[in-house]
């Protein structure tokens, strides 16, 4: 198995696409924490399962958007892994809305969760990664922050963020074992985009020139594809997952 010995923290793991990595990090020996808000219910049926393959689980509840919540987190996760090796920070909000009607309060729950998470949960492991100099970051972006959305300003902003993030981060740790990357899916099929109505999912559909949405296990995939030994090379890269939505 390609993670046998590793520890992993996913974001936002307790449903589709961040379930779907826990669960295939898991599938390649990974030992998981699966962080969570308020699903705790789902968070558990997802440790079930990667007990099941024989691996430990850990339930990790945070709030990523509350700095203190994560530290407190990353104290736990790190109290019974004793080390982190592989950080996806997935966990993502939307709230769409013209911005003529954006509120203040859309804007910054959006970016709080999307922007200041990856930021609040890569700051309290980094620390530990560095001193064994050896760490895997991926941050999952969107193709709405690479092409930006009617309604999506917001959305948008934090993921295009999160990309320059990426980037400039991936430069500073190179030379210290630490890899950070991105992944930038399109449209997947998960409770996110299973709210849209037929007419706009034919009119999505016909802008893909594959002609169909991807699924979360496309995405987990490549997830393990850039933790494992098989992504070592690879540092400071957004990855697209769109069906060619964006070339």
């Amino acid at each position: 198995m390609k993670l046998e010995g590793r520890t992993a923290l996913v974001t936002g793991a307790s449903r589709g696409i961040g379930r779907a990595i826990a669960i295939a990090l898991a599938e390649e020996g990974a030992d998981v924490a699966v962080n969570y808000v308020s699903s705790e219910h789902a968070a558990k049926e997802v440790a079930e399962r990667i007990r099941a393959l024989g691996r430990r689980a850990l339930l990790a509840q945070a709030d990523v958007a509350d700095y203190p919540d994560t530290f407190r987190m990353a104290q736990e996760v790190l109290g019974e892994f004793g080390h982190l090796d592989v950080l996806v920070n997935n966990a993502g909000i939307n709230s769409d809305k013209t911005f003529v009607k954006m509120d203040h309060a859309s804007w910054r729950k959006v970016l709080a969760i999307n922007l200041d998470g990856v930021f609040n949960c890569t700051k309290v492991f980094i620390d530990q990664m560095l001193k064994q100099t050896y760490g895997r970051v991926v941050n999952i972006t969107s193709v709405i922050g690479q092409i930006g959305n009617f309604g999506q300003a917001n959305y948008a902003a934090s993921k295009a963020g999160v990309a320059a993030f990426t980037k400039s981060l991936a430069k500073e740790l190179a030379g210290k074992g630490v890899t950070v990357n991105a992944l930038a899916p399109g449209f997947i099929e998960t409770e996110m985009v299973q709210g849209i109505p037929e007419r706009v999912r034919n009119k999505l559909l016909d802008q893909i020139p594959l002609r169909r949405f991807g699924t979360a296990a496309e995405v987990a995939r490549a997830v393990v594809y850039l933790v494992s030994a098989d992504g070592d090379y690879i540092t400071g890269a957004e990855i697209s997952i769109n069906g060619g939505l964006l070339m």
